[in-house]
């Protein structure tokens, strides 16, 4: 016998509309029956870029990110606009985070990184056959580019250099992507 798992919203709503993110609450109905609330962010979804030098180095960002106080190291990544087809969008991020443009895409996967309290997904893409040119950072957007081998990469993961999730994600699909052992989508 499979358990029902689903919850049912009975009503709710935005209690914050900003110009990137909504938090709703809503009233619920738990699959046993009792009624609960749920809190949560509505995210456009966003992009990251698995992006391979012809030489085989990734190419990685520095940036500073204010809810944490702190650099990351992280793969280019950007908001998808209202209505963007998502390789568009990171082809779009890819130019402006790192003036690079890449001669072949392939479709990674997706994947939801916080569950718990939002509906936010990451479309991760492999970008191969890069080509540089001039970076178009946003108003306001900071950021350091470098490079790294595969095995610089993962071992910044083990470290603890590299904390953030999509980060992590997508150096274990390269990894596994240049050993041959998985394929894109």
């Amino acid at each position: 016998m499979t358990l029902e798992l689903k919850e049912t919203r009975i009503d709710g709503g935005v209690v914050y509309d900003g110009r990137f993110l909504k938090v709703e609450r809503d009233r619920i109905r738990l699959p046993n029956g009792a009624e609960s609330d749920r809190e949560f962010i509505r995210h456009p979804g966003a992009v990251v870029i698995l992006p391979l030098l012809p030489d085989g180095r990734v190419l990685l960002e520095r940036q500073f990110r204010y809810p944490n106080g702190q650099v990351f190291i992280e793969f280019p990544a950007g908001k998808i606009d209202p209505g963007e087809d998502h390789l568009a969008c990171a082809k779009r991020e890819l130019q402006e985070e790192t003036g690079y443009t890449a001669g072949k895409w392939r479709f990674v996967c997706t994947i939801h990184n916080a569950i718990a309290y939002s509906d936010e997904h990451l479309e991760l893409f492999l970008a191969e056959d890069l080509v540089p040119g001039q970076q178009q950072l946003d108003e306001g957007e900071f950021l350091e580019t470098f490079t790294a081998t595969v095995p610089e990469l993962l071992e910044m993961v083990r470290r603890g250099e590299i904390t953030d999730v999509k980060t992590i994600i997508g150096s274990f699909w390269l990894e596994k992507i240049l050993a041959g052992a998985w394929s894109p989508a």
